[in-house]
């Protein structure tokens, strides 16, 4: 067995429990993947992304039906060794990879403040565009369980409002595009071990930008708040599954207000029908 089926090999067997089967079980509960798609598994050059597209190309091979996939590299301005890191990984993973070039990085790096948001923007836009021209009707993401916790916590730090990373997303700009997050339930930690264990060197954020911030000394609030995550761990080992949790579970008859259709809605919209229905604690009168 050469190096390219250990590494495979190890993603559904030594860390079936902890990565495959998490993967798969997204898949299916979140109808991720239909007869038929074909999808295009976006590959940053990182753990995350690299990890989820071996594991789409596993799933291919054995899928109980049919679906293509394309494994699209984007480059938005990498420097020569990231890029090569990039090439070296995909051909030791037997990943056939698809590569186009944009200056994305050019352009933000000219703008004042934080570009990120643009950047992002950017990405996501040339990566439905590209897409759609190989005929899919997907991209996938390498987001994973701990980008959709650190976001629903920032959604509420920093935004104000109760929000998600979503599973999957129609594309507004892209008609008939959808993304999809197939590692949604895969910890960060156990992408990490998988990793380290097959001793593989991928590249981490490769933007000009986060690396001149992180070299005077800067902060992410995504940083931030995986680092306050860290910190509840230790007090509650549950604490991250019970945030996952909260917004499968959402209590309508005990909050404020919610927008729902692009309209706002407040609990008063409803408060005197119910007053002979709820107890003070909004439970049902028995």
């Amino acid at each position: 067995m050469n190096k390219s089926e250990e590494i495979e090999t190890s993603i559904f067997k030594r860390y079936r429990r902890r990565i495959w089967i998490p993967f798969l079980t997204a898949v299916k509960e979140y109808r991720l993947i239909q007869p038929g798609d074909r999808v295009a598994v976006c590959i940053s050059g990182g753990k995350d992304s690299m990890l989820t597209a071996k594991c789409m190309q596993h799933l291919q091979k054995y899928s109980e039906f049919p679906f293509e996939a394309e494994y699209l590299v984007m480059d938005p301005g990498y420097n020569e060794e990231n890029r090569r890191r990039i090439e070296e990984n995909a051909a030791l993973l037997n990943l056939p990879i698809k590569i186009f070039e944009t200056k994305i990085y050019d352009i933000v790096s000219r703008m004042e403040g934080s570009p990120c948001y643009i950047c992002a923007r950017m990405r996501r836009g040339h990566l439905y565009k590209h897409a759609q021209e190989l005929g899919c009707n997907k991209i996938a993401l390498g987001h994973h369980f701990d980008d959709v916790i650190e976001t629903t916590l920032m959604s509420m730090l920093y935004g104000a409002e109760i929000k998600t990373m979503m599973p999957k997303l129609h594309s507004k700009n892209y008609p008939g595009m959808e993304l999809i997050r197939p590692m949604y339930l895969v910890h960060e930690a156990d992408i990490i071990s998988w990793r380290d264990s097959n001793q593989l060197g991928f590249i981490r954020c490769a933007c000009r930008f986060t690396e001149n911030c992180e070299l005077n000394g800067g902060s992410s609030k995504r940083k931030e708040t995986k680092e306050l995550v860290e910190r509840l761990r230790k007090i509650n080992p549950g604490i991250d599954q019970n945030i996952f949790h909260s917004v499968h579970n959402v209590n309508l008859d005990t909050v404020l207000g919610y927008r729902s259709g692009g309209k706002t809605h407040s609990f008063l919209d409803d408060y005197d029908r119910k007053e002979n229905k709820n107890d003070e604690e909004g439970n049902p009168v028995r």
